[in-house]
């Protein structure tokens, strides 16, 4: 399993990390490499770890699933996060999203789809539904682009049109016949004549000004 997605799984409950494990355990591409009952110490394995994703739940004692985001992303730890929870409210969605989570999903989630959204947050895509979408563009931050889209080159709105169909940096490269440096330069311009702060953002700004790639 040599380029299997390798995965941490982040839970306080036991029952739920073990029904997470039976199920990946199965998968061909999938290979479950530690788990961790909340977020210090799922933060202490991802850095031990390396995993590619993490599954993280958000309410946990101690150091929750938001905390522990801001964590990864301080270290610069390269694992994907994806937020799986019980919780449906944007108040507890949101913040984990604004932390830098890849997207989420319900703990109720078919397994199968649970399986395609490890596969899609692992190839640089956002996991996002609209309700939320809508939610973080309503704030400050997804907003501080506006009116601004008119000082992007042709070239920064096809890049940005390809972010918000949840391409990779590798994959708007071959997409636009362009080496992955010369991708990362876009992208960099673009979030700073947006004023943006991620990824996440340019994909929400994209989608509400209709840049689509």
């Amino acid at each position: 399993m040599a380029d299997a997605i390798k995965v941490l799984l982040v839970d306080d409950h036991q029952v739920v990390r073990r029904g997470l494990r039976t199920f990946l355990e199965v998968q061909d591409d999938i290979e479950v490499v530690g788990e961790a009952a909340d977020g210090a110490e799922g933060v202490a394995r991802a850095e031990e770890l390396r995993p590619d994703v993490v599954l993280m739940d958000v309410k946990m004692p101690g150091m929750d699933g938001v905390e522990a985001l801001r964590k990864l992303r301080e270290l610069a730890n390269p694992a994907r996060v994806l937020i799986v929870t019980s919780f449906t409210e944007q108040r507890t969605v949101v913040p984990a999203l604004r932390a830098g989570a890849a997207g989420y999903v319900y703990k109720d989630v078919d397994p199968e789809a649970l399986a395609a959204a490890i596969r899609s947050v692992h190839a640089g895509h956002i996991l996002l539904q609209q309700e939320v979408a809508d939610a973080l563009l309503s704030q400050e931050g997804a907003n501080s682009g506006q009116g601004r889209g008119g000082s992007l080159t042709e070239r920064e709105r096809e890049v940005l049109g390809l972010i918000a169909d949840g391409r990779s940096n590798r994959e708007i490269a071959r997409a636009l016949v362009l080496s992955e440096k010369t991708v990362k330069t876009h992208v960099s311009n673009i979030l700073m004549k947006l004023d943006l702060a991620d990824r996440t953002q340019a994909a929400l700004w994209a989608v509400r000004h209709g840049v689509t790639g």
